[in-house]
């Protein structure tokens, strides 16, 4: 089956000036409504997760874009094909041909099971070495999304263990043990970070909350995303001790299945890298803002890039030896579906409190309990075991970890907003909650693959997109 086009525009003069809810430098209008090809079918305003998009059925309808989350989820299901999204092909081209200009993608886990689509393969084909092969082919190097997505956890977990530790034991300090090496963490600060701890991974569910929900904020994780780890590690550790270029000259390129990933990369907090080449001086003081990561390309931008290129990864060979950033866990690819941070943070805390170390292809590093599939919320109880030095500290053999996924945050947060009421007035049972705003997570996502007959994929009954 071939895939619908989606109409793009390249980012207009005024994106930048911030206003409303944005700051200046932050990207508004991401996704906007073509109004000589919308017929008011309401399919869009069905699905917003935001509630920012307003119109009589039969009228041309519009996106308040102070309210919009950038998800995508409007376009993805339009069956009309009349809403468009921001697109930053043009400029990655440019500087893929700037021979002073080292290009680096930040690939995510969900693209290499959906670019294939973009070139008549069967959805779900899966593209990990021919992707990495098209993508040198056209200039890039790589920086796993994945192999961030191993930093985040090791972060998040962290943190997890952190907040348990202070909040239900009073520690003040905590010593973890992770393959055999003993670091202590000081839990002062967790004072400001009550339980249950929500994932961060979700550029579009941190907007909901910062719009709608402020009063969560201290209890999402302080951990950046893959995509803006990896934007900042390419331009410090990448550039320096890796490939041996120039800080400056590094354009961080994430190539994501979501177009919140868009805005995520233009929030002005975001130039970690640059402050610190400077204290070091790796940069004069100063200097111009450089942001972590530079652009962001959707899958099907990917595509448009390559057919620009007449590049088709289908034709390259699958196998192929990793190298540098290019190695990952499978805790780490598992984070594109529904439950996969979550399962990686099980896996994670299981490892810490019990000191066990399964096989790789152990059915015990399994917590099916925690995925998401077709359920808009699954809550689970984990029995971890705990080591000699945990039992002591806990009086019991064992801990239960208690978690919740929320698969797809509803229309308009109806999955979401009684697990945020729970924990904002302190009901929550659970220790951590996972939450992806659209359904299926990230594999559905705002910049995948459209199916031309505009079909749903948010409603969680309905089969997901594997």
């Amino acid at each position: 089956m071939s895939v619908a086009k989606v109409r793009t525009f390249t980012e207009p003069p005024e994106a930048r000036v911030g206003g409303g809810s944005y700051r200046t430098g932050e990207l508004k209008g991401i996704i906007r409504i073509n109004p000589r090809h919308c017929v008011g079918c309401d399919t869009c305003r069905k699905v917003c997760p935001a509630g920012a998009i307003s119109g009589e059925i039969g009228v041309t309808h519009r996106i308040e874009i102070d309210r919009c989350i950038n998800c995508g989820q409007c376009l993805t299901n339009c069956p009309f094909g009349a809403i468009e999204q921001m697109a930053f092909v043009e400029e990655v081209l440019r500087k893929l041909g700037d021979k002073e200009t080292l290009a680096v993608a930040i690939i995510a886990p969900a693209v290499r099971v959906a670019i294939a689509e973009e070139f008549g393969a069967p959805p779900g084909t899966l593209t990990v070495g021919r992707l990495h092969k098209a993508l040198k082919e056209a200039g890039f190097v790589i920086y796993e999304n994945n192999f961030a997505a191993d930093q985040t956890i090791l972060e998040e977990g962290t943190e997890l263990l952190g907040r348990i530790a202070y909040w239900l034991l009073g520690l003040k300090e905590l010593e973890i043990e992770v393959w055999g090496k003993k670091i202590k963490v000081g839990l002062e600060h967790f004072k400001h970070k009550p339980l249950p701890q929500f994932t961060s991974c979700c550029p579009a569910w941190v907007r909901y909350a910062e719009l709608y929900y402020p009063k969560v904020l201290p209890h999402v994780s302080s951990c950046k995303s893959p995509q803006q780890m990896a934007g900042a590690s390419a331009k410090t550790y990448g550039a320096i001790d890796i490939w041996k270029h120039n800080p400056a000259k590094v354009y961080t390129v994430g190539i994501m299945p979501c177009t919140a990933k868009i805005f995520e990369a233009s929030r002005p907090e975001f130039c970690h890298a640059q402050k610190w080449l400077e204290e070091h001086g790796r940069l004069p003081q100063r200097s111009p803002r450089m942001p972590d990561v530079d652009a962001v390309l959707t899958t099907r931008d990917l595509a448009a890039l390559f057919r620009r290129l007449n590049i088709n990864p289908l034709r390259f060979p699958e196998a192929e030896t990793p190298q540098d950033f290019e190695w990952y866990s499978g805790g780490a690819t598992i984070f594109g579906s529904s439950g996969g941070v979550m399962e990686a943070a099980v896996r994670f805390a299981f490892h810490v409190l019990s000191g066990e170390e399964p096989d790789a292809l152990s059915s015990a590093w399994d917590f099916k309990q925690v995925r998401g599939y077709t359920d808009p919320v699954v809550e689970a109880t984990i029995q971890v075991p705990l080591k000699p030095a945990y039992q002591k500290l806990l009086g019991s053999d064992r801990f239960e970890l208690r978690v919740c996924t929320v698969n797809g945050i509803g229309t308009e947060g109806s999955h979401l907003k009684p697990i945020i009421n729970d924990a904002v007035a302190g009901r929550s049972n659970f220790h951590f909650i996972e939450v992806m705003t659209c359904s299926g997570g990230c594999l559905n996502g705002g910049g995948q693959p459209v199916n031309p007959m505009g079909t749903s994929w948010i409603d969680p009954l309905l089969p997901l997109r594997l």
